[in-house]
């Protein structure tokens, strides 16, 4: 007998559940803050069952990670213009831009909440900041390869994502590019 299993499109409805998904935990986080709703209410904001929402992500705290993945990913591309200065100042303005924007700081405050929120949260948590970490060193193993001097990828963190992060916590805005582009040359 041969059994037809069901074939999955990456651009199909699941996509689309998952953009939906996405989308209504970002926009409770900028109304409400983290932790003020539940599953039950993202699946509703995005037409969807809570099953669906438990069934592609198994808990609260693994979508909540996977969300802020997924924004810092897709903002932040690890730009390569040939030097380690260019990218710096190129991923520093990427990143000034993507928690600046719309819906900028419900991801940071998502990323903060993570890490406090228990030990799976912790996870989730840690898992946001090991991928931008491990981006970075992408971009400083790339620098060196090529000869140039790079720094290690947490005085990038320490001495220009954390400035700005915190600038947008506190509502010190706007990021202009001479202050970002400050920071990478103070770091270089």
């Amino acid at each position: 007998m041969n059994e037809r299993q069901p074939v999955r499109r990456p651009g199909g409805r699941s996509a689309r559940v998952a953009a939906e998904v996405h989308r209504a935990v970002t926009d409770l986080i900028s109304e409400r803050g983290y932790g003020n709703f539940t599953v039950g209410e993202i699946a509703a904001r995005a037409g969807v069952a809570d099953s669906s929402v438990y069934r592609r992500w198994g808990n609260l705290e693994a979508l909540l990670s996977e969300v802020a993945l997924t924004r810092l990913n897709a903002r932040s591309p690890m730009p390569d213009t040939g030097s380690l200065a260019g990218d710096l100042r190129t991923y520093a303005a990427n990143v000034a831009r993507e928690i600046t924007g719309p819906d900028g700081l419900a991801v940071v405050r998502l990323a903060v909440a993570l890490s406090s929120e228990g030990r799976q949260g912790e996870r989730a948590g840690d898992d946001v900041r090991d991928e931008r970490m491990r981006q970075l060193q992408a971009m400083l193993d790339r620098a060196r390869e090529r000869g140039e001097h790079a720094p290690d990828a947490l005085n990038v963190l320490d001495h220009v994502l954390a400035p700005m992060y915190i600038r947008v916590l506190f509502g010190i805005v706007p990021l202009t590019p001479e202050y970002v582009d400050g920071l990478v040359d103070r770091l270089l």
